[in-house]
């Protein structure tokens, strides 16, 4: 993809620098991995840029005539926060592509596409009468995703904002989505309605809004900007019972977004620098709040069910128990540590770290339930933190964030913090009581072994080996290949299951398996079978009045 930069210069030394990330997305992507052939011509010289980093060239300018600069940027990577270019479409985030300019930040920048024939450009700004787009600064410039293609553009409004929807991809039946499911788009609407609802506003923080979906084979992911947001959703996962719901969720997360975290941000990010990474103890709050509330807006919005509601929350909180390193990681050091651990898991992870998005949704319905013993909810507390800080684009810190919290309920002071910097592990069982629900465990039939398998073509692979487990304990590591357990040879999952569940209680068994090319035998001894999931169920002794509070959750509204 080639790029193009007209510039007039201020002065005669200038910096261009591509940045590392994107808003949004709290890692150090390294954009500049993917420009190429960068050239710098000022009338009919060619200037040569003197590389002061990975990132960054420095120009020592003759005069100040205009610049022209060139490059081309790799676009062959399919995420919400890459570029992608193809005979069918183009996506563009262009944090990968555009160079700032020192001094030429708070600047307009206009825009201009060539496209091939029959494609249309969809961008979240302002159309100029000659078809280029204007942007107010860097900042708007590189928060506007484009998508491009001969694509299908649908209207719709919220409380008579304009939205568009754009969608690039087709169902598993080969239908264009929208045709597909023609009540969609309302739902969506509704989706949207509920999130002003739940900000206690008439209508969106955006004068004007674009959602961008992209179908494919299994993704699934999104990236909120302050005028638009970009949706990447699997057609399989779509087709399944639950899809549609999933999509409506992602929908009400990126919408939320323009709120929370967006206009109402952490001080750290404003402004962004977006040549480092940026520590951020407030993240849960922004990742994790909104995470929880996703479950609740479309409910509120009457387009999902209750019992939807809890299976998915319980679906939450037995991921967070079943995550071993909750004990090991503090919801603070989460949020601080996000560009150097949520964003590049590995087969240890769980063990190591707790994301800030599953652990802040599970505080915040202990918030939440809190408040509303209180007399407050959840939402009061984003309303005020949206009042104070975000309406005038305040950044708040973290003792904002605390003090309106205090301010809604005065034993959160002392609460709080010691949930955010510890291990300590609210009662969740009785805040869940005070809306009528039983977290209710689920065994499993096998001994717990400790470790994750894949199987394929006959050879078992340890995918994960959990902390102070039973595999731990027999000294496996990930990557080993299991080849005997108890004198049975192993090749399939199933067949290693048959020989736990036959192997009498506490009795150690050889275990046979092969590192590094070398077979090598260790004494194995699972664990007595564990919980494998939760449920939330109905409390047969609930009174009315928590049943009430829990309609009254459910539907985002203070009794």
């Amino acid at each position: 993809m080639a790029v193009t930069i007209q510039l007039q210069p201020r002065q005669h030394q200038l910096t261009l620098r591509l940045p590392a990330w994107t808003p949004g997305s709290y890692l150090i992507r390294d954009y500049v991995r993917q420009l190429e052939s960068l050239q710098v011509v000022q009338g009919e010289r060619e200037l040569q840029p003197l590389r002061r980093d990975v990132a960054a060239w420095e120009l020592q300018l003759p005069d100040l005539q205009p610049l022209l600069i060139r490059y081309r940027v790799l676009a062959t990577e399919l995420s919400v926060r890459t570029c992608h270019l193809t005979a069918d479409h183009g996506f563009l985030c262009l944090a990968a592509v555009v160079l700032a300019v020192e001094g030429q930040r708070w600047s307009p920048h206009r825009l201009s596409m060539l496209l091939p024939p029959g494609w249309n450009a969809f961008v979240p700004l302002p159309l100029q009468p000659d078809g280029s787009w204007l942007a107010r600064g860097f900042d708007q410039l590189i928060d506007s995703p484009i998508e491009a293609g001969p694509h299908t553009l649908s209207h719709f409004s919220v409380a008579g904002v304009p939205h568009q929807w754009v969608s690039w991809g087709t169902t598993l039946s080969g239908a264009d989505p929208l045709a597909a499911d023609p009540e969609l788009l309302t739902d969506v609407q509704r989706v949207c309605a509920s999130c002003c609802r739940l900000m206690g506003e008439d209508r969106a923080a955006a004068d004007a809004y674009l959602f961008i979906l992209h179908l494919t084979e299994e993704g699934y992911g999104g990236l909120e900007h302050d005028c638009s947001a970009v949706l990447q959703f699997g057609r399989r996962r779509l087709a399944q019972p639950d899809g549609r719901r999933q999509l409506l969720q992602l929908v009400a997360h990126e919408y939320l977004h323009q709120w929370n975290v967006r206009r109402l941000r952490p001080t750290e990010l404003s402004p962004y620098d977006y040549d480092q990474p940026v520590i951020i103890p407030t993240l849960w709050f922004a990742e994790g709040v909104t995470s929880y509330f996703d479950q609740l807006i479309p409910c509120a919005a009457g387009v999902t069910a209750e019992a939807d509601v809890l299976k998915d929350l319980a679906a939450d909180l037995s991921r967070y128990r079943l995550t071993p390193g909750r004990a090991v990681q503090s919801l603070r050091q989460s949020s601080e540590e996000a560009w150097v651990k949520l964003y590049k898991a590995d087969a240890y992870a769980a063990d190591a770290q707790v994301s800030y998005y599953l652990k802040g949704a599970v505080l915040a319905l202990v918030l939440d339930l809190h408040l509303r013993r209180h007399g407050s909810a959840l939402l009061s507390v984003l309303r005020r933190l949206w009042r104070s800080h975000g309406r005038c684009g305040r950044g708040y810190s973290e003792q904002d964030l605390l003090a309106v919290f205090a301010a809604e309920a005065a034993d959160l002071a002392e609460l709080l913090p010691r949930w955010l910097h510890s291990h300590e592990e609210p009662d969740l069982e009785s805040y869940l009581a005070d809306v009528g629900l039983l977290l209710v465990p689920a065994g499993s039939q096998l001994p717990a072994a400790g470790w994750h398998l894949s199987g394929r073509g006959g050879v078992l692979l340890l995918e994960r080996v959990a902390r102070g487990g039973p595999a731990e304990r027999a000294g496996l590591m990930v990557g080993d290949e299991l080849i005997a357990l108890a004198g049975q040879r192993l090749r399939e999952p199933d067949a290693v299951n048959a020989v736990l569940q036959a192997l009498p209680a506490g009795q150690s068994v050889e275990l046979a398996y092969c590192r590094d090319g070398r077979l090598r035998f260790t004494s194995f001894n699972p664990d007595v079978a564990s919980t494998q999931s939760w449920s939330l169920q109905d409390d047969p002794v609930a009174d009315p009045h928590c049943l009430n509070r829990r309609r009254h959750w459910l539907n985002l509204e203070i009794a």
